[in-house]
C-alpha cells in the first residue's frame, strides 16, 4: 500500500497545487489585509519515524501570541478572518506542499508537536512509522474539538486527558487497518463533512 498512498498523495497534491493557486493568492492578500504580518505559519512538527519537519499553514492567529499549542474556540488570538479559515480548513492548504515533498500524507495521524510525541508509549509508537496527514480518523471525529475545548471548565486538561489519548487510540487502530479505499472514504468524509 505504501508505494500507491505515496503515488497517490504526488498526483493529487500537485493537482490540488496547481488548480488551487488562485484561492492561495485570495487567502495570502485578505492575511495581508486583515492581518499584518506573516502570510504564513511555520512550525516544527513530528513526522515519520519521529523526524521532525516544518509545516506550513496560512496564519490564523496574531503575531506573537505565545500561546498554547492547544486552540479553544473564542480565543482572542485567533482572528476573525482565521476563524473563518480554520471553520473551513483553508489554513491547512498550504500543507498541500509538505505531502507533495513526503513529509506528510493526505490520510494519517495529524502531526503533533514533540511534546506530546514524547508521551507515547509501547505499542502507540507504531504511529511514528506512518506519515502525519491533513486529514484522518482521530481529525473526522474531532473536526470541532475547538469548539468542544470552549465547553469544559478546564480545556488543557480535557486536551490531555480526554481528547489526545483519544486520538492515539484511533491513530493506532488506523494503522492495523489502514487500507487505500478506508484512506479514500476518509477524505471523501473530510471534503463532504458526512
Amino acid at each position: 500500500m505504501n508505494l500507491g498512498k505515496r503515488i497517490f498523495d504526488v498526483m493529487f497534491s500537485l493537482l490540488g497545487l496547481m488548480l488551487l493557486w488562485p484561492l492561495f493568492i485570495l487567502i495570502a492578500i485578505l492575511i495581508k489585509v486583515k492581518m499584518p504580518g506573516p502570510v504564513l505559519f511555520h512550525q516544527r512538527r513530528v513526522g515519520r519515524y519521529g523526524k521532525p519537519f516544518t509545516i506550513h499553514k496560512f496564519r490564523s492567529m496574531t503575531v506573537g501570541h505565545g500561546g498554547s499549542t492547544v486552540s479553544v474556540k473564542g480565543e482572542n488570538r485567533i482572528t476573525p478572518l482565521g476563524a473563518w479559515m480554520r471553520k473551513y480548513k483553508f489554513d491547512e492548504l498550504p500543507e498541500l506542499w509538505n505531502v507533495l515533498i513526503g513529509e506528510m500524507s493526505f490520510v494519517g495521524p495529524r502531526p503533533d508537536t514533540a511534546e506530546f510525541y514524547d508521551r507515547l508509549r509501547g505499542e502507540e509508537k507504531l504511529i511514528l512509522e506512518l506519515r502525519p496527514g491533513i486529514t484522518g480518523p482521530a481529525s473526522l471525529k474531532y473536526a470541532k474539538e475547538e469548539e468542544i475545548l470552549s465547553t469544559v471548565s478546564d480545556p488543557y486538561r480535557y486536551n490531555d486527558e480526554v481528547i489526545w489519548p483519544d486520538k492515539v487510540r484511533m491513530n493506532l487502530d488506523y494503522y492495523y487497518h489502514r487500507t487505500f479505499f478506508l484512506d479514500i472514504k476518509i477524505i471523501l468524509k473530510t471534503l463532504f463533512r458526512w
